[in-house]
C-alpha cells in the first residue's frame, strides 16, 4: 500500500471516529470518550511546555460547550492577548471540524494554514486515529498539540496568569487550593449528570437510556436549584470552575437542549435559582462575548442529521440573558 493510500485510510478513519455514533454502547447509552493529549503547561520547568506568552493557541468551536469553558476562562483571567484563538465552523460534517472563514464567527487556521481540524491532529501525531475534538491547545513553538481536555486546559491556563491583561484579572483563582477536594466532587457530579447527561439523554439509542439519563439530569438540576438559592455560585460567592463548567450547559439549555434533546420536564427559566445564576455568569465582563447562539443552534440542528433529518433551525425560543436579576441579595462576588 502507497504512502497516499494509506493516509487516505488514516483520515477516512478520523472521519467515522469523529462521529458521536461510534460512542453508543449495546444499551443504546452514549458513553464520551476520553482524550487522548494529557500534557501541561507548567510554570516550574516540570514539563516540555513552559508558561510564555504568545506561545500558545487554542482550538475551539463557539457550539462546544466544552471548548467554551477555555475561551471564558480565558476572558476572565485576562489572557485574551496572551493565548490566541481560531474557530471553526459551527457545521460538523462528514470531514469533521472545519475551518471556514466566510461563515460569521468562523475563522481560517492562522497557525497551520488547516482547512480541517483533523489535519492538525495529524500533524501533531501521524498515527492518531481517534475522535476529533475541540478544544485542542496548541504549542506553536513546538508545533504540537498540548492538550484537547478542557478540563486540564481550564486549569493549565491559570499558569499564564503572570502575563494577564491586569494585575486583578492575573490575580484570580478559579481553582483555588482550599475548595479543590469539593469543587472536584461537584464536578464529577455535574459532568455525570448534567453536562455529559444533556447528551446521554440526546443520542440515547434506546428507551430506557433516555428515560435514565432524563431522570438522573432533572434529578440534578433540582439539586442544583437548591444550592444556588442558598448562595450567589455553587460555592459561596467565589466563582469557580465549577460555575463555569455548569454555566456553558446551563446557557445552551432553553435554545437548544428542550427540543432537541428532548430534556423537556422543565426549561431553565423555570428553574428560579438556576435562571438567575446564568444571567449572572452571562453578565461578568468578558462572558458575553463568548456565547454565539447562531453557531450553538445551527450546530445542533443541522450537523445531528439522525436526530434532525431535515436540518431546520427553531426560529425561538425568545430568551435574554442581560435581563436583570436578582443575585445580589445574596452578596458581592467575591474575587473578581
Amino acid at each position: 500500500m502507497s504512502d497516499s493510500k494509506t493516509n487516505g485510510s488514516k483520515r477516512d478513519r478520523l472521519t467515522k471516529q469523529g462521529s458521536w455514533l461510534t460512542s453508543i454502547n449495546e444499551k443504546g447509552e452514549y458513553v464520551r470518550k476520553a482524550s487522548v493529549f494529557r500534557s501541561w503547561i507548567t510554570d516550574d520547568g516540570s514539563s516540555p511546555f513552559p508558561a510564555e506568552p504568545g506561545r500558545y493557541h487554542l482550538y475551539v468551536s463557539h457550539a462546544c460547550p466544552w471548548a467554551h469553558r477555555t475561551l471564558i476562562t480565558r476572558a476572565l483571567l485576562g489572557l485574551e492577548d496572551v493565548v490566541s484563538v481560531d474557530v471553526v465552523d459551527w457545521y460538523l460534517g462528514e470531514g469533521g471540524w472545519r475551518f471556514k472563514p466566510d461563515v460569521a464567527g468562523a475563522t481560517a487556521d492562522s497557525v497551520n494554514g488547516a482547512s480541517f481540524l483533523k489535519e492538525v491532529y495529524l500533524k501533531a501525531d501521524p498515527e492518531y486515529s481517534r475522535n476529533i475534538t475541540v478544544p485542542v491547545l496548541w504549542d506553536k513553538k513546538a508545533g504540537t498539540v498540548v492538550s484537547n481536555e478542557s478540563a486540564e486546559i481550564i486549569r493549565m491556563l491559570h499558569a499564564l496568569r503572570p502575563f494577564s491583561s491586569s494585575a486583578e484579572k492575573g490575580a484570580r483563582d478559579l481553582y483555588p487550593e482550599d475548595l479543590r477536594e469539593q469543587v472536584d466532587e461537584l464536578n464529577e457530579f455535574v459532568y455525570h449528570n448534567v453536562n455529559n447527561g444533556v447528551y446521554r439523554c440526546g443520542f440515547a439509542r434506546s428507551q430506557e437510556a433516555y428515560e435514565k439519563a432524563f431522570d438522573g439530569l432533572f434529578e440534578a438540576l433540582d439539586v442544583l436549584e437548591e444550592r444556588l438559592g442558598k448562595s450567589r455560585f455553587l460555592f459561596g460567592n467565589r466563582l469557580t470552575e465549577a460555575d463555569i463548567r455548569l454555566f456553558t450547559t446551563l446557557v445552551r439549555f432553553d435554545p437548544v437542549y428542550v427540543q432537541h434533546f428532548k430534556t423537556n420536564l422543565r426549561r431553565l427559566v423555570d428553574y428560579p435559582n438556576l435562571w438567575g445564576f446564568t444571567k449572572d455568569v452571562f453578565q461578568l465582563p468578558g462572558v458575553a462575548s463568548t456565547v454565539n447562539l447562531t453557531h450553538i443552534k445551527h450546530h445542533y440542528c443541522v450537523s445531528h442529521t439522525s436526530i434532525n433529518p431535515l436540518g431546520i433551525v427553531p426560529k425561538g425560543p425568545a430568551i435574554d440573558f442581560a435581563a436583570a436579576h436578582d443575585r445580589d441579595r445574596l452578596g458581592p462576588i467575591e474575587g473578581l
